[in-house]
């Protein structure tokens, strides 16, 4: 009996240690489980694999997450849209630990912010605070997209939606065509009547500066290159001497021509939809100020192709080894509405949103300065110059009250 006894004990101990083996692989199915196959056909459709880049979008006010990817044209289309189930706070982006609010602006997500083992089913760390938000003292740690329906300052998306989600993170990332993906949160679509409805928040003029990187993506349907000095974003700069630094003023900077000129174009259509969508908020006739009456004859926008930023010229800022780079796709002839885009180098083909192909289009009052900078914006106090978008660390099972 004894013998019997000493044995079944052996063998208990025997079918624990094999189930805690097994019990890893269990608790790493949902981190591997495969995209649907209705979203594989879509992908397929649309000239993608799943191992294609990636990029993301988050709008607040819509309450919406999109998943895009890079077609076999080199620009992205949007694959599928994800309801957000919860997020905290109110449009605006975070400040502080503990505010409870979920972040805005843009951030890079690499291989070690993927969480596997999250407490809430599956995640990823958006790498706040960035650059951007460190030359401002904001603070914060493990802001993440995750499963469930509570949120103490990040995203949470369900289980049954971050298991996709993640499913395109983990493919992208392991394919080999890109070290991280952008993901891009804004408080609501970027238009000139959204911007109108707002224009009255103390948030504005940072929204302002999230809507030239929003419009660079419509323009181009790839991920514009993000970079930070004098405290600000800027999008698809090139420095020509020196590199940027978050809290220093701008180097010098150029930006592909064509593009150039298809962003201030754009910038003066929509400051004419926006003065437009303040006088119909206000019961106003619309009263165009000095300099924007010839708005109203702009003629129709030329169709051509913006140049591709080079590895070369991105490549210097996101800080990847030449061998880690993406490989820039062939330039080919646009086809299909606007969209996002992914960080490294692929082509910038103007397009007009709304419509079928690259296109030179309009746009608002300040311009661009390619070619520099104003004076640089004091230091947030305690904050030393930094560069990039940065990425932030990786996250824990659990995490703090955001």
């Amino acid at each position: 009996m004894r013998v019997r006894s000493a044995f079944t004990a052996l063998a208990l101990s025997a079918a624990v240690a094999l189930a805690s083996c097994q019990g890893s692989d269990v608790l790493n199915l949902a981190a591997e489980a495969p995209l649907p196959r209705d979203v594989v056909n879509i992908m397929s459709a649309k000239g993608m694999t799943k191992s294609s880049p990636i990029m993301m979008r988050i709008f607040k006010e819509e309450e919406v997450l999109e998943v895009w990817k890079q077609t076999d044209t080199g620009r992205y289309d949007l694959v599928k849209t994800y309801e957000i189930c919860e997020f905290s706070g109110d449009k605006g982006p975070k400040f502080r630990e503990g505010d409870r609010q979920s972040p805005e602006g843009f951030y890079f997500v690499n291989r070690n912010l993927l969480n596997p083992n999250s407490s809430y089913h599956l995640s990823f760390n958006l790498g706040f605070p960035n650059a951007f938000d460190r030359s401002h003292g904001r603070t914060g740690s493990f802001l993440m997209v995750h499963g469930d329906c509570s949120s103490r300052g990040c995203y949470a998306m369900t289980d049954k939606y971050i298991t996709e989600i993640y499913a395109f993170a983990r493919e992208a990332l392991r394919g080999g065509r890109q070290n991280e993906f952008q993901v891009q949160a804004f408080p609501f679509r970027m238009t000139p009547e959204n911007m109108a409805a707002h224009r009255d928040s103390p948030h504005f003029e940072y929204w302002k500066m999230l809507k030239s990187g929003y419009d660079h993506f419509e323009l181009t349907r790839t991920p514009p290159k993000v970079d930070v000095c004098e405290r600000k974003y800027i999008f698809n700069q090139i420095p020509e001497d020196g590199d940027f630094e978050a809290a220093a003023q701008c180097p010098q900077t150029t930006m592909p021509a064509p593009l150039a000129i298809a962003y201030n174009q754009l910038k003066q259509q929509h400051a004419l939809q926006f003065e437009r969508a303040v006088a119909r908020l206000e019961g106003r006739p619309l009263d165009l100020s000095e300099g924007m009456t010839g708005l109203l004859d702009l003629p129709p926008t030329p169709v051509r192709q913006v140049e591709p930023l080079t590895p070369a010229e991105v490549l210097p800022t996101i800080g990847q080894p030449p061998e880690a780079s993406v490989q820039p796709a062939p330039a080919v002839q646009p086809a299909g509405q606007s969209a996002p885009s992914s960080a490294q180098s692929t082509p910038l083909t103007a397009i007009t949103p709304g419509t079928a192909g690259p296109i030179i289009a309009t746009s608002s009052g300040s311009g661009i300065t390619a070619n520099s900078g104003p004076q640089a914006a004091p230091a947030a106090p305690g904050v030393a110059p930094d560069s990039g978008a940065g990425t932030g660390v990786p996250l824990p099972a659990s995490r703090p009250l955001q």
